[in-house]
């Protein structure tokens, strides 16, 4: 039998720093909830815009596999791998973290803010040595089409992770229908809605809502509205 867990946008966790406005559809920084720690090995969801000219300074991560989306504007990476880069929307950055690394994310842009998902998962192996990729997809191949962005095998579309896990993103006419099947037995999805209305599995979702669910085998997706956006993240159960 089907298992759901229902994450309405309104009751994320919130921090506004003034340069940083950030979500948290999972415990991140000061906001905890013990029912809100993970969707399996998905760790962190989080909806951030960081104001021009800003970001985060040089800070350090291990044994975690960070995934940044940018949803607008001009976001640039540095980190102690030697590695600087911009990414925009369409491009899909991936650091695993693996013995540690340290890395820095600002807005390039002074006068625009830069809106874009973090999102952490759980790697399936411990104490790799760090690495950085990144990949510029074509936006219009996810029309009305769940786009590959992330998989665990390298030679696939998208960048790849330490993690049985599968990352999708779809823009959708209003109306449109599809069935998505879940990659690897075990796995469980949870929906993201970037923008509009669409229901997945009898459950109507609007922007900015999460929506997990596990025990089953394929997804039924109906988009609600006109240019419907959704990532579906697949990934393992792990507690």
């Amino acid at each position: 039998m089907a298992n759901t867990i229902l994450h309405l946008a309104a009751t994320r966790g919130h921090a506004n720093h003034g340069w940083l406005d950030s979500y948290h559809s999972f415990s991140f920084g000061s906001y905890y909830n013990p029912e809100r720690m993970q969707f399996g090995a998905l760790r962190v969801l989080n909806d951030d815009t960081v104001s021009g000219g800003r970001g985060f300074g040089s800070h350090p991560h291990d044994n975690m596999e960070i995934v940044s989306i940018p949803l607008e504007g001009d976001l640039e990476h540095e980190d102690n791998l030697g590695n600087i880069a911009v990414i925009r929307k369409g491009d899909v950055q991936i650091i695993s973290a693996g013995t540690g690394v340290f890395h820095s994310e600002k807005n390039k842009n002074q006068a625009l803010p830069v809106a874009f998902l973090q999102i952490w998962l759980f790697p399936n192996k411990l104490n790799g040595p760090p690495r950085y990729d990144q990949v510029s997809l074509n936006i219009t191949d996810r029309h009305n089409n769940f786009q590959q962005i992330l998989s665990p095998n390298p030679d696939d579309a998208g960048v790849w992770v330490q993690q049985d896990a599968w990352f999708s993103l779809g823009k959708f006419d209003q109306g449109f229908t599809a069935n998505y099947q879940l990659k690897k037995p075990g796995n469980g999805v949870y929906a993201f809605v970037l923008e509009g209305e669409v229901t997945i599995n009898g459950q109507t979702l609007n922007r900015r809502d999460g929506f997990g669910i596990r025990n089953i085998d394929q997804l039924d997706f109906t988009a609600n509205s006109a240019n419907a956006e959704v990532l579906l993240m697949d990934v393992p159960m792990i507690t």
